[in-house]
């Protein structure tokens, strides 16, 4: 082969390695394909790839030596049991003595014929290599990587050139190393490339937890919801993705997909962040800033005060026109309505917690009390409760007022504006729409577009099972009674057959037990009770 044939060859390779180089997304492959592309144009026999450290060291990141069998580091799964090579000594002086580290600190190739003849460096750890294996390290070609803001990153260092026709070492020839340094570049380029990539990524991705994590603060009650949410669309997901029968057997999700529905589910609440705390919070009905039953406490202790004061001065006249008897029935009737009162006192605070359904009369009894005969200061009859306690004791479920749940139902409308306001990469443009589809209904009733089954995406209904089984397990909620396992599913059933929820991804999430991998992860074992799968509500096997 002629030296033209041969350059025109080597150029193809570097080109061929360079647009593979620029084509990989994958760190660890990459470092690797660095290396092999490195021994493959030069013809070494051995190298290690090394990245600069924070803390300025050369870390091994991946070791080959073929004669040996060697292969460490990368996608291999063997460690490397290499310390890092220090850049600095103990007294901080430069390291001159290691190749490696001179080649980064003076930003210099280094070209070694025979390492065992070479002056200035110390290969005293390559010697007791080689006698512990019987290799023979010859020629070494040390090349520092540099991006694109003129920093080293990196170091690649070729071991043993061998000469193809005679298969001898040989020292790395001139045009081997310009090929080295071109490919060198061209590697630092892709790891710059990756490593922005990577940081971006990792950016975002804190940046989003971060949002979870000020929910948290704003609301200790649904602070753990952002944060199980995707643990548990993710298990439903995956399930989906590996059903091989039923409707979903065709389902699946590419790597990118299943991160793409990952985000979407961290940010799926992040509209709550302008939702009020005493909204978010509201443990009972009566609560604002603090809750108001404990007025109404007060008010029933000035109810008796006032009462037995009228019925003192009233005996006080009966008892000097000699009517004792008379002033003694009076105290019966004191007693009998001061337990009137006490029991109704209990009622309202039963009431105010927002557990049991209001029924009329129920509601009706609230409307009584109210009328209880209350003076102020100046003798004025006042309403013993205000229009806003009566309304907000009257609500028939929960301890939030149809206003209330507006807003809290507003915050999925602020999520989709807020989400639907980023500028995203063509990777992650339906993140809106996954997140805002976890109050849709399959039957057009959710909100807050009204979106049917038919209108949603699967991962956009995944969201949907997992943000209500989330909710119906967690503890952390101030006005609701943690639920078991089977109290949670019977609930869920009945939301499929109100087609509330997909009844394809429902019966796949009890068929495949997603239900009890998750519960054995994030719920207590008093939760964990045992479920019989067929007195589920609309469950089909």
């Amino acid at each position: 082969m002629s030296d033209h044939q041969e350059l025109l060859e080597n150029i193809e390779r570097l080109n061929r390695i360079g647009i593979a180089l620029s084509a990989e997304r994958n760190t660890a492959q990459l470092l690797e394909m660095i290396l092999l592309g490195a021994k493959e144009i030069t013809n070494a026999d051995g190298g290690t790839l090394y990245t600069v450290t924070d803390d300025q060291r050369l870390k091994f990141e991946i070791m080959r030596t073929d004669s040996l069998g060697i292969a460490m580091g990368g996608t291999t799964g063997k460690d490397i049991p290499f310390p890092p090579l220090p850049l600095y000594l103990e007294d901080g002086s430069p390291n001159k003595n290691m190749v490696a580290a001179y080649s980064v600190l003076n930003d210099a190739t280094i070209n070694i014929e025979d390492a065992y003849t070479a002056d200035g460096f110390d290969f005293s750890g390559t010697r007791k290599f080689d006698e512990k294996t019987g290799y023979r390290s010859t020629s070494f070609l040390t090349i520092p990587l540099k991006n694109h803001e003129n920093e080293i990153i990196g170091l690649l260092q070729l071991l043993n050139a061998i000469d193809p026709q005679s298969g001898k070492v040989v020292p790395f020839s001139a045009s081997s190393q310009r090929l080295a340094e071109s490919l060198a570049s061209q590697a630092a380029v892709a790891l710059t490339n990756q490593n922005l990539i990577e940081g971006l990524k990792n950016l975002f991705e804190s940046f989003i937890e971060l949002i979870a994590e000020a929910i948290d603060e704003k609301s200790p009650y649904t602070g753990g919801h952002c944060r199980r949410v995707p643990e548990l669309a993710m298990m439903l997901a995956q399930t989906a993705i590996g059903t091989k029968s039923g409707a979903l057997a065709d389902f699946s999700m590419t790597e990118k997909e299943l991160y793409e529905l990952r985000i979407a589910a961290w940010l799926h609440d992040c509209g709550k962040v302008t939702t009020p705390e005493y909204v978010v919070d509201k443990p009972t009905k009566l609560a604002t800033i603090f809750d108001r039953v404990h007025l109404i406490d007060q008010r029933f202790e000035l109810l008796k005060k006032q009462a037995e004061v009228d019925m003192l001065r009233k005996q006080m006249a009966l008892m000097q026109k000699g009517q004792a008897g008379q002033a003694q029935s009076m105290e019966i009737q004191f007693q009998s309505y001061v337990r009137q009162l006490d029991d109704d006192r209990e009622f309202l605070r039963n009431a105010n917690i927002g557990g049991e359904f209001m029924t009329p009369e129920h509601q009706a009894r609230v409307k009584q009390i109210a009328e209880y005969r209350l003076l102020d200061e100046h003798g004025n009859v006042v309403p013993f409760l205000t229009e806003n306690e009566v309304y907000n004791l009257n609500i028939a479920r929960g301890t939030l007022t149809n206003e209330e749940r507006e807003i809290i139902n507003n915050h999925i409308v602020v999520t989709i504006n807020m989400l639907e306001s980023l500028p995203y990469p063509k990777a992650l443009r339906r993140v809106p729409e996954y997140a805002g589809g976890h109050h849709e209904r399959m039957d057009g009733k959710g909100y807050p577009r009204g979106l049917t089954r038919e209108q949603m995406s699967i991962p956009a209904r995944m969201m949907g099972i997992a943000d209500i089984f989330e909710a119906l397990t967690a503890r952390d909620r101030p006005y609701k009674k943690a639920k078991t396992l089977s109290e949670s599913l019977f609930i869920l059933g009945k939301m499929k057959l109100d087609n509330h929820v997909d009844p394809d991804l429902f019966d796949l999430f009890i068929r495949e037990k997603v239900y009890l991998r998750y519960a054995e992860q994030f719920l207590e074992p008093d939760q964990i009770d045992a479920v019989d799968e067929s007195k589920i509500p609309g469950y089909t096997a």
